[in-house]
């Protein structure tokens, strides 16, 4: 089985900017770029998961939000760091109805641990809001983080055992 470090988006990869889908106001936190490459080095697939309620309200396309994740995924890629995939809930309950993917429910997490054949024991996830911290901890992943932790602890990051 595979270990996974799954990452929220706003507020975990890039400054928090309510419904960003431009490219031009995509700000990132440049201390993903270390945590994302030892956790690589580490062997963990690196995963997004992010609720993207801008679809479901109609303030920015399916297509919009596309352009964005292909543009950050060259981002990341360009300082050698692969994320693996990205996984979004268009969703709002308000607007579209309930569904199993919005974070804090772990549709997307539960997702990607079939997609990738991954054991949630052994992988992480950081996030910058409650929601995402439940999401991990009711797909079963024991160790979540926030990411202000995670940057206070840039030279001694946690590794699951």
């Amino acid at each position: 089985m595979n270990k996974a470090l799954f990452l929220d988006r706003d507020g975990v990869i890039n400054e928090e900017v309510n419904y960003l889908h431009k490219i031009e106001d995509f700000v990132f936190i440049e201390e993903i770029f270390p945590v994302c490459k030892f956790y690589s080095e580490h062997g963990f697939i690196l995963i997004v998961i992010t609720n993207q309620a801008g679809i479901a309200k109609g303030i920015y396309t399916e297509t919009e939000y596309e352009i964005l994740t292909r543009w950050m995924l060259a981002e990341f890629s360009k300082k050698g760091i692969t994320i693996e995939k990205v996984y979004h809930c268009p969703h709002h309950p308000d607007y579209s109805g309930e569904c199993d993917c919005r974070k804090p429910k772990p549709g997307l997490i539960l997702k990607a641990g079939k997609e990738f054949n991954i054991n949630f024991k052994k992988s992480l996830l950081i996030g910058d809001k409650l929601s995402d911290i439940e999401a991990g901890l009711n797909a079963g992943i024991i160790h979540v983080y926030h990411i202000e932790e995670i940057i206070q602890n840039l030279r001694n990051l946690p590794l699951p055992e």
